[in-house]
């Protein structure tokens, strides 16, 4: 194993694999007709572009019975993303050098522990910048995990901002990673779906090779802030317990990088192998793994008898469909319009 190998397996104890939608300096697209992408039973008419494709292509893989690669699974969403007239680029990032030739499985026979998802769509109700497909995803994804995958409904969180489910706020998103992290045991398999808006902020750390780090935008980030890679690292991706394997999806702009993970596979090509991110953050925060995993237990936060009250697993009736959507251009205007 290579230096920056061990490195990266000191620092992320854990397996994460994070498949996107599009490159960091791509934004993201809203779809009006996620039937169009012919999936079962969607639930409302609009969704984002991403969510939709990687389902199509899981539902497929399931209705066959076989078992796709990483690069087959990327190039079938890029194929349907192309068909639809969208321009995003599929990519995967892991903590681990894999190999892309390799099943792409939600729940590999080795993970025989629990199921745990937590599902986060963000319309922005009432906001500049509305969505409209957010709820809809999270909803879509939610019915294939419990209906095809045997995920149990009392193992899934979601935020939502349709006044029903917790609240996707800053506080409560966080809270929710941390929750996941507590809770997982080696075994165990996490999955983890965005869909809302994406942004950057100017990266004040010096580990981002553009000078930007990536951010999820809570439905508060006007009074609270976005959520920055660094962020996501420190409160879900280091902290995760060794023999822990959690998948994420996220559906939003300049999401390429956003979990900064140490290796990166971009289904624009030829090319069949994982290549190593240099701008990964693997140093700062190496050293403070223990002292995060210390800080949960002393706060008593995430005790396993604990809980995050209106967080629960429930999914509300979804009745009528969404109203179109345009393609989620740059939200960064949006954003910048507010501070």
């Amino acid at each position: 194993m290579s230096a920056f190998g061990e490195q990266a397996q000191k620092v992320i104890p854990s397996e994460f694999r994070m498949i996107s939608g599009c490159h960091d300096a791509q934004t993201s697209a809203d779809v009006s007709n996620v039937g169009a992408f012919q999936l079962p039973n969607p639930c409302g008419k609009a969704g984002g572009a991403c969510t939709a494709a990687l389902l199509k292509v899981l539902y497929e893989m399931n209705e066959r019975r076989e078992t796709w690669s990483w690069v087959d699974v990327l190039r079938k969403m890029r194929t349907n993303l192309d068909g639809m007239g969208y321009e995003q680029v599929p990519q995967l990032t892991s903590s681990r050098m894999i190999s892309v030739t390799d099943s792409m499985e939600i729940v590999p026979a080795t993970q025989q522990g629990v199921r745990r998802a937590v599902l986060i769509g963000i319309n922005y109700v009432g906001q500049s910048g509305e969505l409209s497909g957010c709820h809809n995803d999270v909803f879509n994804v939610k019915d294939y995990l419990v209906n095809v995958l045997g995920f149990e409904n009392r193992h899934i969180t979601l935020l939502l901002d349709d006044g029903l489910n917790t609240s996707p706020t800053r506080e409560n998103i966080t809270y929710a990673y941390r929750d996941l992290v507590n809770r997982s045991a080696p075994g165990d398999v996490a999955f983890c779906h965005y869909s809302g808006h994406g942004g950057f902020v100017d990266d004040t750390s010096g580990d981002e090779e553009d000078g930007r780090d990536e951010t999820l935008i809570p439905v508060d980030f006007q009074s609270a802030g976005q959520i920055t890679d660094d962020e996501l690292l420190k409160d879900l991706v280091h902290p995760m317990k060794a023999g822990v394997l959690t998948t994420c999806l996220m559906d939003c702009c300049h999401s390429g990088t956003v979990m900064d993970l140490p290796y990166r596979f971009t289904a624009d090509g030829d090319n069949i192998q994982m290549r190593e991110n240099p701008s990964s953050n693997m140093g700062e925060y190496g050293d403070l793994i223990a002292t995060f995993a210390g800080a949960y237990a002393l706060t008593g936060l995430l005790g396993a008898g604990g809980g995050m009250g209106g967080m629960g697993g429930g999914s509300p009736n979804n009745t009528g469909e969404e109203e179109e959507a345009d393609c989620c251009t740059c939200i960064m205007d949006l954003v910048n319009s507010f501070l």
